[in-house]
């Protein structure tokens, strides 16, 4: 578990777990009186919007006929491993990342890309679009995960424990970003100006604190819930990324269900992702004057300086190959 499989591993694996379900005649509604147990792990604190809304919202709406069981803080498995966990049949649900998706689907790095979305609304509107039914597809039927709906993560701001202002990328030259440990993230991290450091996120705090690492980069409530304001000085409000999650739901559970299982759980998913959402953009609002409360300096750098930074360096990248013809336009063109 303490590593991604191969494309080609994780669909042997996803094809392997579909011949035996059926091979046995599997099914986890057979009888009226076995439960759906749907297990979810993922690094997220419980106090996380996304966390909230799932217990508040997406368990009540499927309790009837399934037991909604979370295991926050990577406490079932550890943090890019879920995906694996899915396709193998050992885990039900997950909040996944476009940049993990990506190491095993390429085109999936266009989400990734910094300066994509406009705003939360676009995000929904994206995911929600025909021309994502191939990509989303692909996943479903080559790895076992349904992605259900897109969560907001909120919009990526850099939090350093480093005093000197931020104003544009070069400002960042030197400084040690911790992003999360894939390829994409780590491209992000360069093409902001500053030199990346994989790091597992359960591992922040304490590399703040200790001065291994100088800055990460999250969305604002994200930095309150893991207290990250007590050992950095300074919030730069770039925006770079608005970020997204997608809640990802084993397909082989999924065709288990009933047509009517299937449509309450979509809705659930569907309500837990707008709330969470609401919730989230509301809290972004309040949270910098909380951050200023704490001592820490708050601005905003030069904005356009980092766009044209940061979308010059995914033009030129290899990342860009990946990308389906005509998919920024198409991006571009939602309203």
């Amino acid at each position: 578990m303490n590593r991604i499989l191969s494309r080609r591993g994780v669909l042997g694996a996803g094809l392997a777990g579909l011949l035996a379900a059926t091979a046995t005649g599997f099914s986890i509604v057979e009888s009226s009186a076995q439960e759906v147990v749907l297990r979810l792990s993922s690094p997220a604190t419980p106090t996380d919007q996304r966390a909230v809304a799932l217990t508040e919202v997406f368990a009540p709406a499927v309790e009837e006929f399934a037991t909604f069981e979370p295991h926050w803080n990577a406490t079932l498995f550890k943090q890019g491993t879920e995906l694996e966990a899915i396709a193998r049949g050992n885990l039900e649900m997950s909040i996944t990342s476009a940049q993990e998706l990506a190491t095993i689907f390429p085109e999936w790095s266009i989400f990734t890309a910094g300066y994509l979305h406009r705003d939360a609304e676009h995000q929904k509107k994206v995911f929600e679009a025909d021309f994502m039914e191939p990509m989303k597809k692909k996943v479903e039927d080559e790895l076992g995960v349904k992605l259900l709906a897109v969560m907001y993560l909120g919009r990526r701001q850099l939090n350093l424990r480093t005093e000197d202002k931020v104003m544009t990328p070069d400002d960042l030259a030197g400084v040690k970003l911790r992003m999360p440990g894939t390829d994409a993230w780590q491209f992000l991290g360069s093409a902001l100006g500053a030199n990346p450091v994989p790091m597992a996120f359960t591992e922040v705090y304490t590399a703040l604190q200790t001065g291994a690492i100088d800055g990460q980069d999250n969305p604002l409530p994200t930095d309150r819930d893991s207290k990250f304001y007590e050992v950095t000085k300074q919030i730069v409000l770039t925006s770079h990324l608005v970020d997204l999650n997608y809640l990802a739901f084993s397909r082989k559970v999924w065709d288990s269900l009933t047509p009517e299982q299937q449509e309450i759980v979509q809705k659930a998913a569907n309500d837990a992702a707008e709330s969470g959402r609401q919730k989230q953009l509301a809290l972004e609002e309040e949270l910098v004057q909380f951050f200023k409360g704490e001592g820490l300096e708050v601005y905003e750098p030069d904005i356009e300086s980092f766009r044209s930074h940061v979308q010059r360096a995914y033009l030129e990248s290899e990342f860009a190959k990946d990308w389906p013809e005509g998919m920024v336009d198409k991006i571009n063109a939602v309203q």
